[in-house]
């Protein structure tokens, strides 16, 4: 009989490849298991492209299964080649510190630590690597891989066939230590399962083969779907336009943002990947949609979820503050901080000392290319501060439009802002 958790990740589109799917089935319903994750700190901050796993963790963690999280202290200095278009470059072991210090900060707010039996757990290969012997690991490990297999690998095959940028012995090598980690986990922890994006198939077929030539055990692997931009690359911290985690890199207002603006289609399939809500719920969301057009209601719904999980709900407030000011004119209610963060990255925004008209300003903002323009959108109505229109021409900025002795907001028309940040000298 189908688990009613695995039917679950079916009905929500979280399950890209599965081996041995009836076995695992099988040994799901009778106990709960260790399974395990890796990320490899190859920057200070996980990005939207590992929120798939994180919440697929905690998945497995509210049905009781015991989720391991694997820092690749050692795997981090070498860069898995999979699907790269070149390779990655090398990060130094202090620069790695800290950004695992950062990374584990942020894995701790996904998954509980202490709730018994099936409390998460976070190791570093480098602690079962730092020791290795070159020529034991030679011997004992790569022994049972073929050279032939692993070139026919779709994540290989493409740099291998590509004359300007090939494979380096390091990044092949790769594929042998994740494979090695999955043998440590399951001798160490009873690690049975390896989830990744569908990227990391053969990583994970790897550890599998290995354990099963060194123990004759059996051990499984799902992958889930990758988060694919518009653009079809996926996203990861080498590609353009990162949506971070950390509120430091990509700030909690951009980060609503973004899934704001993601395609209608999009909608109801994120809504079951990244939420918590039943998919019978969100069918039926869905079905409401198509009957009266209410996507922008979901939109909002799945960007109010999605955020408040990732940055909490103090932060989920403030965002709700910045947008009530920018579409609904709403500027009291927001403080210094929801500034910072349209500074940061929320609007386009310019640093001045000094500014010798609203006219001067629309140039500098990029609203106009001449004080001719800037003259005809303001006759024109066009032009607010602070959310209150102007019409004068003549208009020159007074303390009291300076908020909190820092901020203007300029506007031009509903969609266009800019944020004038008075610096003093």
């Amino acid at each position: 009989m189908q688990s009613k958790f695995l039917n679950e990740l079916h009905n929500r589109q979280l399950i890209s490849y599965i081996t041995n799917e009836e076995k695992l089935n099988n040994i799901i319903n009778k106990k709960c298991i260790s399974l395990y994750c890796g990320f490899d700190p190859t920057a200070d901050s996980l990005h939207i492209g590992h929120l798939i796993l994180l919440i697929t963790l905690k998945r497995f963690q509210k049905n009781g299964h015991r989720p391991i999280i694997v820092i690749g202290g050692a795997t981090s200095l070498i860069g898995d080649p999979s699907f790269k278009n070149k390779e990655r470059i090398c990060n130094i072991n202090h620069n790695i510190d800290i950004w695992i210090q950062k990374i584990i900060k942020q894995i701790s707010s996904f998954l509980d630590f202490n709730c018994g039996t099936n409390s998460a757990r976070i190791l570093n290969n480098d602690s079962w690597f730092k020791n290795i012997n070159l020529l034991s690991f030679l011997r004992d490990t790569g022994k049972y891989f073929s050279i032939n297999t692993m070139i026919n690998r779709d994540s290989v095959k493409q740099r291998i066939t590509r004359v300007d940028q090939g494979i380096s012995f390091t990044e092949f090598s790769y594929s042998l230590l994740q494979a090695y980690d999955f043998l440590i986990l399951y001798q160490r922890h009873k690690v049975c399962l390896q989830i990744g994006g569908s990227d990391q198939w053969g990583n994970i077929s790897s550890g599998m083969h290995l354990i099963h030539k060194v123990l004759n055990k059996t051990v499984y692997g799902l992958t889930v779907p990758l988060l694919i931009q518009s653009n079809g690359i996926k996203f990861g911290k080498t590609e353009s336009d990162t949506i971070w985690l950390d509120a430091k890199k990509t700030s909690p207002y951009k980060f609503y943002q973004f899934w704001m603006n993601i395609d209608d289609s999009s909608v109801y399939y994120f809504l079951k990947l990244f939420t918590f809500e039943k998919v019978s719920k969100i069918e039926l969301l869905e079905k409401e949609n198509n009957i009266n057009n209410r996507i922008i209601d979901d939109k909002s719904f799945l960007a109010k979820n999605i955020t408040s999980l990732v940055h909490g709900k103090k932060n989920l407030l403030a965002v709700e503050r910045i947008t009530e000011c920018l579409f609904f004119k709403n500027i009291h209610s927001i403080t210094e901080l929801d500034f910072q963060q349209l500074e940061q990255d929320g609007i386009p925004s310019i640093q001045v000392s000094m500014i010798k008209d609203l006219q001067d300003a629309l140039i500098l903002c990029s609203f106009s290319k001449s004080r001719t323009q800037s003259k005809n959108l303001i006759q024109s109505n066009s032009i607010s501060i602070n959310t209150c229109k102007n019409i004068n021409i003549n208009y020159v900025f007074i303390s009291s439009d300076k908020l909190f002795n820092k901020f203007t907001l300029l506007s031009k028309g509903k969609k266009n802002h800019c944020l004038i940040c008075w610096k003093y000298t």
